[in-house]
């Protein structure tokens, strides 16, 4: 039968380079998988559903319930009976009206800073806008897109009305 061996070092001695190197990395590697990469974290989440309502992440088509998180990417659709509201993560209130398809682009936001970036594409249907930090601390980096048209944000409230669009 095989034998292991042990070393056990007193509080004075050193320990071995190698040993510390290898502690040391585990350390890192145990808080690598630990911290969030930003593409983990939610821009936004429901807060409101009624109706027909779905978010499509990473190519699938989830139901779009009260507290499902929206992802940048993510594509939010309401059918002929669908209403939703999204929060992001800056307070900004995102609401969409029947059979609208709208998708957060890019959100970047810095919770301590307020600084940040909000795009959003409206494809088709409505949606009304009540900003939130982000547009507070630097209005430039807001756009709302739709087909034929970009709105800078210099206030604080308005809504969006898109046509009928190919893209989906």
């Amino acid at each position: 039968m095989p034998t292991v061996e042990s070393v056990v070092f007193s509080p004075t001695e050193e320990m071995p380079v190698k040993s510390t190197t290898i502690r040391v990395a585990l350390v890192l590697a145990c808080l690598s998988f630990n911290a969030p990469a930003a593409d983990d974290i939610a821009a936004g989440t429901i807060k409101t559903s009624k109706g027909d309502v779905t978010v499509e992440h990473a190519g699938r088509r989830l139901p779009g319930v009260v507290g499902t998180p929206v992802f940048a990417a993510d594509k939010v659709r309401t059918g002929a009976d669908g209403a939703v509201g999204v929060t992001l993560r800056d307070n900004t209130l995102l609401s969409a009206g029947p059979n609208s398809l709208f998708v957060v682009d890019k959100f970047e936001f810095d919770s301590t800073t307020n600084a940040g970036a909000v795009s959003v594409g409206i494809r088709k249907g409505t949606l009304a806008v009540s900003t939130g930090k982000i547009a507070k601390e630097t209005p430039e980096s807001i756009d709302f897109r739709t087909p034929t048209s970009v709105i800078g944000v210099r206030g604080t409230e308005f809504v969006v009305e898109a046509g009928r669009s190919n893209e989906d």
